[in-house]
């Protein structure tokens, strides 16, 4: 048995997540112990500016990598001390970093690109452990698209014999994965579908304040605008076949103040982005299910903090009649801590020389090991 934690911080810029894992040598991993570290608002602003920005300054990435990284120490370092942990007996960190922009398709005629900013040279100063980080370019780089990453740890966790299952990410932007029952010779499918709390997110702070919309009660108070919503609808992106990614530099305000008259009301607005999420779910699900025949799954594990929006789980249950809801956590792991929990998982699949994509969900070129290794 071995030690590891894993880090991560989402699309929704709220916090790290700091899980501590024990994984066995087959691969097993146990959540032992979490930490989540606020983000500060003056760090949360920097960085939303940097996703934002085009033409970003060098002194302001490095300023916002430093603060950053500085963060993810003081993350570790709670975490071990809650769990009277030492660095010593850790065997790695698995650090995501923070995405800045996520462009597999390349920009403008570019290369492809990905951009997490972290410096685990300096993470594994601070906490005096073995870090793994930049897990994303290697597949980028085996022609994948470097995004989702969490198929295969969910893979690990859920796959069961004789039952189609759906895990649900619902972070910044909403990532779903398809698995087939055990010892089943179909491939495991996954990929983004679109916004789910950014967009959300994003609009509740421009007219009511704060980071979200609790439990997603404004969203609920609201009616859908139909026209609106084919409006949204009609962007290319969820038309698009697997595989796919996308973020912020597609879905953002700016793209919504596109598609609005100017007439509509804010809670209805809101309303209908938390019905484009649930809508854009549903048709990923049915891309999904055609690619390889699956009837519809047993269950769908919703996890990230969109997992909590009892609003969004409504209009997706609404979506997904053939298809009970089941809490992660009836499965074992809490639905907060399954992207943390990941990166963990990913540095033990480093360390051990293993594998950490799956071609049929990035479409890379073949399987390839993630990640590089600092060392303390």
């Amino acid at each position: 048995m071995a030690l590891f934690v894993g880090l991560m911080s989402g699309t929704s810029l709220d916090g790290i997540d700091a899980a501590l894992v024990e994984i066995d040598t087959a691969g097993s991993a146990q959540l032992l112990g979490t930490y989540a570290q606020a983000m500060p608002d003056t760090l949360r602003e920097q960085l939303l500016q940097l996703c934002q920005t085009e033409r970003p300054a060098f002194a302001e990435l490095a300023s916002a990598e430093d603060a950053f990284c500085r963060l993810q120490a003081t993350a570790v370092q709670e975490l071990l001390e809650d769990n009277d942990v030492t660095a010593e007996q850790v065997t790695a960190v698995g650090s995501h970093g923070q995405t800045i922009e996520h462009a597999p398709w390349g920009h403008a005629g570019g290369p492809a690109y990905t951009l997490q900013l972290d410096n685990p040279s300096l993470l594994a100063e601070l906490c005096g452990c073995t870090v793994v980080a930049d897990f994303r370019r290697r597949d980028l780089a085996a022609g994948g698209q470097a995004a989702p990453l969490a198929p295969a740890f969910h893979e690990a966790l859920f796959r069961r014999a004789g039952e189609w299952q759906l895990v649900l990410n619902l972070g910044g932007f909403a990532n779903l994965t398809l698995l087939p029952p055990a010892q089943n010779e179909a491939a495991v499918i996954g990929f983004d579908t679109g916004p789910a709390n950014a967009l959300l997110d994003a609009w509740h702070a421009r007219h009511r304040g704060g980071r979200f919309d609790p439990d997603g009660a404004w969203a609920a108070s609201g009616k859908v605008d139909d026209a609106l919503l084919e409006r949204l609808l009609g962007e290319p992106f969820f038309h698009r076949p697997p595989p796919r990614s996308t973020g912020r530099e597609v879905f953002h305000l700016g793209w919504l103040d596109g598609h609005l008259t100017g007439e509509e009301k804010p809670a209805d607005v809101q309303a209908t982005l938390a019905e484009l999420t649930a809508t854009s779910v549903a048709l990923g699900i049915e891309m999904a299910r055609e690619l390889v025949a699956a009837p519809a799954a047993s269950a769908l594990i919703p996890c990230g903090g969109g997992a909590h929006n009892h609003d969004l789980l409504g209009r997706l249950a609404r979506h997904l009649p053939e298809t009970p809801l089941v809490a992660s956590s009836d499965w074992g792991w809490p639905a907060d801590w399954l992207e943390a929990g990941a990166f963990a998982w990913l540095a033990w699949r480093r360390l051990e020389g293993l594998p950490g994509n799956l071609p049929s969900v990035t479409g890379a070129d073949g399987p390839r090991i993630l990640g590089g290794v600092y060392s303390p």
